[in-house]
């Protein structure tokens, strides 16, 4: 029996707009539904570095698996390399959707390779997303005002992009998530306080 071909969900947005969040909590309101796979990146940073559960790999090895051909997306980032492993080509083909939290320089390349592309667009006000950065740590305040002016500065635009606010209650927005990849199922179980 043919499959219709998945969607490829690409989670954008600046550093702080809360990808990670929204994407876990879809993840556990889906919990075992097999329509939906959220895969897991190669980055070439530690296993305990903190932030999301990730594949941790070597920049040498990084290198390899371009070469090779086993990343079917990967982008260089905040002195970092990302990689989408190749088997999401394989759960796209056999029609279940894929939700993706990549850099938006790949996404024109998504968009032609990879179709059916839906870009959810995660967005925050400046202040809700200085205040995040501000609580993370991670950043100075010269690398805050950058990343807040470089969020301000950077659109994607088209007919295959949802924009989705997360500068409110988490799970209100989570339930925005969900429907906008189409699982409106489990918003119903994913309630709203």
């Amino acid at each position: 029996m043919a499959h219709h071909r998945g969607t490829l969900y690409l989670v954008v947005g600046p550093s702080g707009a809360g990808k990670d969040s929204l994407i876990d909590g879809a993840k556990a309101a889906l919990g075992t539904d097999e329509r939906y796979v959220f895969p897991r990146r190669y980055i070439t940073r530690p296993a305990n570095a903190g932030g999301e559960s990730h594949i941790p790999v070597e920049t040498d090895m990084f290198s390899t698996m371009v070469e090779r051909g086993d990343l079917l997306l990967h982008w260089h980032a905040h002195n970092l390399h990302y990689g989408v492993p190749k088997s999401v080509g394989e759960h796209l083909a056999q029609g279940r959707n894929v939700v993706l939290n990549v850099s938006r320089t790949v996404v024109d390349d998504a968009r032609v390779r990879l179709a059916p592309v839906i870009i959810l667009y995660i967005t925050v006000s400046d202040e809700v997303l200085a205040k995040r950065l501000r609580n993370r740590g991670r950043e100075s305040k010269a690398d805050i005002a950058k990343r807040v002016a470089r969020a301000r500065e950077y659109v994607i635009t088209g007919d295959d992009v949802c924009m989705i606010d997360n500068g409110g209650e988490l799970e209100r927005s989570i339930t925005t998530f969900l429907q906008a990849i189409g699982a409106r199922d489990a918003t119903q179980r994913y309630k709203i306080s």
